[in-house]
Parts: C-alpha cells; sequence; structure tokens
C-alpha cells in the first residue's frame, strides 16, 4: 500500500518543489539574461511578486523580481533607470522586463522578470524618529524631502513608456464598478460588504473631490512610499526599493497618499493627521513653494482614499485601521465637511 502523507506534509512538500521549479527558472533566466548562473541563494521573499536575492557565479550580487506580466513595467523600468543614471539612491536595473513563462515555472501566469543590484549597509528609519512629533521631525523631513528630489529627478511622463493602470490602492479614477478597484492582493469585490458602508461613502466623496486632479498636470513619483521601502545610512538615504511602485499622476495624488502612508511598517499601518501633517509641511519647505488650500485639500483627498481603501481590506481580517473620529477629520481637511 502506498503511504499517504498527511494534508500539511503534502503541502509543505508541493510548496517545496514549486520554490525549486521556480528557482530553477530563475537561474536559467539569469544564465540567459545576466550571462552567469546563481552560485548561491541568499534570501526570498514574496507577497505580490517573488523575490530572490542570488550571488551569481561571476561574482556579482543581485535581486531577481518575478511578478505577473504587465505592460507598465517597462516604463517602471526606465524611470528607475533615469534615477539611478542622476545619482538618486536606487538599485542600478540590469535586466528586464523580460518574460518567464508559465511553462518555465510552476507559476500558473506568464511572468515578467527583472534583475537589479543588491545594494546593501543601509536600515530601516530609526522608530523612535519616525513618531516624533513637531514640526521639526526628522523623520517627516527625511522621507518628504527624498520623495521630492524623486518627483524632481524623474522624467517627463512622455518621456517613458505608458506606465497605466496604477496600482490599486491609488487608482482613485478606476473604470471599474463600484467605488473600489479589484485589490491588488486578494480576489474579492471590495463593494460587496454593506457593512461598511460608511467607507463607500468615504470612497465616493474622495474620488468626486479628486476630479479636479483630472486637469492637473501630471508628474512621475513613487507610490508605496512607506518605510519599509526606504533605507538609511548615518542618517542620509541609502535605497529605496519597490520600483513597481512608479506612478504617473497628480503631484498632490503623490504627495498625498505618501503623507498619508510613510511611517507604514511592521507596526504601523500609516500616518496619524500629526505625521501627515508634517510630512505636507515638510514636503513643501523641500519643493521650494507653497501647496495652494485647494491643492492641499487633493492631497489630504489623496491621503484619505487610500487610507480607506486599506481599511476596507483589512476589515475582512478583523483589522480596524482607520477609525470613524480620524476618517472624518481627514475628511475635514480634504474640503469634503
Amino acid at each position: 500500500m502506498t503511504e499517504i502523507s498527511p494534508p500539511s506534509q503534502a503541502a509543505d512538500a508541493a510548496e517545496a518543489a514549486e520554490a525549486a521549479a521556480e528557482l530553477s527558472a530563475v537561474s536559467a533566466w539569469c544564465a540567459r539574461h545576466l550571462g552567469s548562473e546563481p552560485e548561491e541563494t541568499l534570501f526570498s521573499a514574496g507577497h505580490l511578486s517573488r523575490v530572490f536575492g542570488l550571488r551569481l557565479r561571476d561574482g556579482r550580487a543581485v535581486v531577481v523580481k518575478v511578478r505577473a506580466a504587465e505592460p507598465r513595467l517597462a516604463g517602471c523600468t526606465e524611470v528607475q533607470r533615469h534615477l539611478w543614471q542622476a545619482g538618486f539612491p536606487c538599485p542600478q536595473p540590469l535586466a528586464g522586463p523580460l518574460p518567464l513563462s508559465a511553462a518555465e515555472t510552476a507559476l500558473a501566469m506568464d511572468c515578467a522578470v527583472n534583475a537589479e543590484t543588491l545594494v546593501t549597509g543601509g536600515a530601516p528609519y530609526p522608530a523612535a524618529d519616525l513618531a516624533s512629533q513637531g514640526a521639526g521631525s526628522p523623520g517627516a523631513a527625511a522621507f518628504a524631502g527624498l520623495l521630492a528630489r524623486l518627483i524632481a529627478l524623474a522624467p517627463a511622463p512622455d518621456q517613458v513608456s505608458d506606465l497605466a493602470p496604477p496600482p490599486a490602492w491609488v487608482h482613485w479614477d478606476h473604470p471599474h464598478p463600484g467605488v473600489w478597484p479589484p485589490p491588488d492582493d486578494r480576489d474579492v469585490d471590495l463593494n460587496a460588504f454593506p457593512e461598511t458602508a460608511w467607507l463607500d461613502e468615504l470612497g465616493q466623496a474622495t474620488r468626486a473631490r479628486l476630479a479636479a486632479t483630472r486637469d492637473a498636470e501630471p508628474v512621475i513619483g513613487h507610490c508605496d512610499w512607506e518605510s519599509h521601502n526606504l533605507e538609511f545610512r548615518a542618517g542620509e538615504p541609502w535605497v529605496v526599493h519597490d520600483w513597481d511602485s512608479v506612478v504617473c499622476a497628480a503631484e498632490t495624488v503623490i504627495v498625498g497618499v505618501a503623507a498619508a502612508m510613510w511611517p507604514a511598517g511592521s507596526e504601523s499601518f500609516g500616518a496619524d493627521i500629526a505625521q501627515s501633517e508634517q510630512f505636507l509641511e515638510a514636503y513643501q519647505r523641500a519643493r521650494g513653494r507653497a501647496f495652494s488650500s485647494q491643492h492641499l485639500e487633493e492631497a489630504w483627498a489623496a491621503g484619505l482614499w487610500i487610507r480607506a481603501f486599506n481599511a476596507k481590506k483589512y476589515v475582512l481580517d478583523g483589522l480596524a485601521t482607520l477609525t470613524p473620529a480620524e476618517a472624518d477629520e481627514r475628511a475635514r481637511r480634504a474640503g469634503l465637511a
């Protein structure tokens, strides 16, 4: 009689086999596009994508990212390359996005793969400085100043491939039915949960307020400007990660989303009201000119959109990440109340 493994062991074995097949496909990809095969896996991780830190036989340390193929990824890499060449702290793109088909890996989808240099030596911004209050908050100044530098150095939108559609968490102007677009990290219709109707009302009002940004001149920025994606060294910016989150949008939308989310990480779901205010003030100082009252409202509205979108998702996990009181204050500052 054939011995049947317990379900947990069978699942673990299947997962291990899938990971091995994927790494084998990535190794072949590296040989084709980087001219050298991996000899050591330094790390691997995955959420919306699979990321491998690899040491190649020729001595280079690289990061290889595998995720579902999207046309917008070409533009993301072009922006990253432009910024790296301009001296912005980001990894050097080495290859991609190039295909890895479903036939080459255990993943049931066609994938796009990028490779970039592995940048080490940095660390997250100190948690104590992220939480410090007051107009001189060093965390807010560091994060906002670096975003202002990115936007200033980024290419004009017409100089790179199309970056549309943006990631779901900033896609307030989506074409789908209902208030919320399909989320990026789960297969569920967020519009099908009436028990959180107050978030739906917030989302609808925020979309209406952000309609004014359709006529704004777009800029290129980064829409996942959170503490887990930025590393510092001796107090100075060292490297920014996650270049799939390049976006083309109104400046107020990019800055407002960052202001609402910049301290987010393992211990935080986003900024509180004071931290958002600190970020917006620091960004305007770094930019060298103030936002108008209308533009400030747009920034607060963009921040409210992402916080409401995230809250709608996290409710499904039994988590409350946006209180009605905070939502009301953000709505007031966005000109919605």
